[in-house]
């Protein structure tokens, strides 16, 4: 059976979904989350509850790699992400696969190919971190126009993470980061080799799953962020940059009132569904599940819709 990629925005049910999935094709879930990977971090990453045995987590009996085994304090990417999955699908040769995660970049690089381009260092990080202290999101976007405009261009002010690579990109190779690019961004998996799933959600209903959610996992977020800030770990700790912990991290130092904690987090998980819906919008070839109404999420039937498609 073809691996099967289950993709959409946050808060869309992808990870029922693919237990659903597991459970009716005897297979392995691979999370393809950029932040489910850190051990400590559970509530606000919705990372599935599970246990390890034999040294691997388990979800509901059901293997589930990828999640909950790097040190907060440690970074992980697309390569790291693709090297661990050829891994994966070299010991289960013969078992159905099925991927389920909102991180696209890492599914993309993973069935489409990704450049090869230089890892990035300590150095030009902490050179990169004080730029942001001292110049802001503004004054970083301005250093990557001088250094690269076509990549200034297509990357917003906003989008700190974006820049900061691509600028650590021009230090390290010398050369402007829009000319290490290969093409493979703009191609699409090949249909003979993954079956894609997309989870659309009327707009307005999968609002109302983020911000009910989000009032969830709020107290959750807030003990374990409070657990690892008195262990001893810093706000900029890599994982604690993770989508909704920075405020979190402002409610517990009295920065933020509880509502005004909730209300950026919800909004700021809006903003990331969007951007989201725009990147898997590029996959034409996926089975699209559109979700109109609250009754139509039936992940059993669901499942069973999928594995009757034309693969």
């Amino acid at each position: 059976m073809k691996p099967i990629i289950l993709c959409g925005p946050t808060a869309s049910g992808k990870t029922e979904l693919a237990l659903e999935l597991a459970r009716q094709t005897g297979g392995i879930i691979i999370s393809a989350d950029s932040r489910q990977v850190y051990k400590h971090l559970t509530a606000g990453t919705a990372k599935p509850q599970g246990v390890y045995q034999n040294t691997v987590y388990t979800v509901e009996g059901i293997p589930y790699y990828l999640v909950d085994f790097l040190e907060v304090t440690d970074s992980f990417n697309a390569g790291n992400f693709c090297a661990r999955v050829r891994e994966i699908a070299k010991s289960h040769p013969t078992t159905p696969l099925i991927f389920a995660g909102g991180t696209g970049m890492y599914l993309h690089a993973y069935f489409v190919g990704m450049d090869e381009l230089p890892p990035g260092t300590a150095q030009t990080r902490a050179r990169l971190e004080k730029l942001v202290a001292e110049k802001g999101k503004e004054g970083l976007h301005e250093a990557l126009t001088a250094a690269d405009p076509v990549s200034a261009q297509k990357i917003p002010v906003g989008n700190v993470q974006r820049t900061m690579r691509a600028l650590e990109l021009c230090w390290l190779s010398g050369r402007p980061a829009s000319t290490l690019k290969s093409g493979h961004f703009f191609q699409l998996p090949d249909p003979e080799k993954s079956h894609w799933v997309i989870l659309d959600w009327e707009k307005e209903l999968l609002n109302a799953r983020i911000e009910r959610r989000t009032q969830q996992i709020f107290d959750p977020m807030c003990a374990e962020t409070q657990a690892l800030l008195s262990a001893g770990f810093a706000p900029n700790t890599p994982a604690l940059k993770s989508l909704g912990y920075p405020q979190v991290i402002a409610f517990l130092q009295g920065q933020l009132s509880r509502a005004q904690a909730l209300a950026e987090i919800v909004l700021k998980t809006r903003q990331y569904a969007k951007r989201q819906r725009t990147w898997f919008n590029r996959y034409t070839q996926a089975q699209r599940l559109h979700l109109e109404r609250p009754q139509d999420w039936n992940p059993a039937a669901l499942a069973k819709q999928i594995l009757q498609s034309p693969f």
